[in-house]
């Protein structure tokens, strides 16, 4: 079992950036890959990035490949979400998610909700324009 906390959520001005951030505690000495979604209101839930539980490899969304970047630092049990040049339609809540490694290589990648094992609350982004 791993619990996940996000923080670094708020309001924004169209073009500024924000880094996010999701603690985990809890089975931390297990290999977790791990991601964010995002859910505004009124839309579906949206895959934004994924890296995978050796750090190695990431893979984003088409909405924000180029402007984001996911990180983790797994000494610290963080995973990060450096946002750019944010726009009105990145409002959303941002969930930050996890899967357990068991039965994936170090390098897996997974961009599927249902992937997942483990969510966090969320944090919420708005962007004034």
């Amino acid at each position: 079992q791993v619990q996940l906390v996000e923080s670094g959520g708020g309001l924004v001005e169209s073009g500024d950036s924000l880094r996010l951030s999701c603690v985990a505690s809890g089975r931390t000495e297990i290999d977790y890959a791990m991601g964010w979604f995002r859910q505004a209101t009124g839309k579906e839930r949206e895959f934004v990035a994924g890296i995978s539980w050796g750090g190695s490899n990431t893979m984003y969304g088409d909405s924000v490949k180029g402007r984001f970047t996911i990180s983790r630092d797994k000494e610290k049990n963080t995973l990060y979400l450096q946002m750019n040049n944010l726009t009105a339609e990145d409002a959303a809540v941002y969930i930050c998610v996890a899967r357990t490694a068991y039965g994936s290589t170090s390098s897996a990648l997974f961009g599927g909700w249902h992937e997942y094992n483990y969510e966090g609350r969320g944090t919420q982004v708005s962007v004034s324009s």
